[in-house]
């Protein structure tokens, strides 16, 4: 019985977790001035191109989209983003402007 109670209390915590629990939000912000990336969202969004993440109709709607749209950018600049770079940029952008448990 213990052992089913402490499943479900550690199923129930990570439902919870950060999603990006590994990355580091200030490398991730250090990684969005390396790459340019307002550059490209300027040119789509106007301003400093930061209303992509936070716009109406936002295509990121959940912490899984967000790592592909990230790998689709990252093709647009050619560049293989690294897991560590996903995880770091991810966090900045999480913790920045999604939200997301």
């Amino acid at each position: 019985m213990k052992k089913y109670l402490f499943l479900a209390l550690l199923a129930a915590s990570a439902a919870h977790a950060e999603p990006f629990a590994k990355g580091n939000a200030e490398s991730g912000r250090q990684l969005v001035a390396k790459y340019d990336c307002n550059s490209c969202h300027k040119g789509k969004m106007g301003g400093d191109g930061s209303a992509i993440y936070t716009r109406a109709d936002r295509r990121v709607t959940s912490a899984d989209i967000l790592i592909d749209r990230m790998e689709q950018c990252s093709g647009a600049i050619g560049k293989q983003l690294t897991e560590q770079e996903k995880l770091d940029l991810a966090a900045h952008l999480n913790k920045t402007y999604y939200h997301f448990k």
